[in-house]
């Protein structure tokens, strides 16, 4: 189990495979949620996150892809692309700059 620290987080990537677009209007989503807590939020192709990510949000499918080309980051993987549990709490952990156990 991985320990993310909310208050510790600059960078957060969504990676998508697939190029439909839910991942990049979670994307956006996330963007404005985190606005006010200044993280940088982008979109990557899952082969090309940036090393220098904090934390991955990844659909579940390409959840062990992500952790194959980013080992040392946390990948919180979700099911649903807009109201996902997981992302609520990831993102509720930003905001407070709370801890959480992935």
């Amino acid at each position: 189990m991985t320990t993310i620290d909310g208050g510790a987080v600059h960078k957060l990537v969504v990676a998508c495979d697939a190029g439909m677009g839910s991942s990049v209007m979670l994307a956006g989503t996330l963007r404005k949620q985190l606005k006010k807590s200044g993280v940088e939020v982008i979109h990557s192709p899952v082969a090309e996150i940036p090393k220098d990510a904090d934390v991955v949000v990844t659909h579940a499918g390409l959840a062990e892809r992500a952790r194959g080309v980013v080992p040392e980051v946390p990948v919180i993987p979700f099911n649903l692309f807009l109201g996902d549990p997981a992302v609520n709490t990831l993102v509720k952990a930003i905001q407070d700059k709370a801890q959480i156990d992935v």
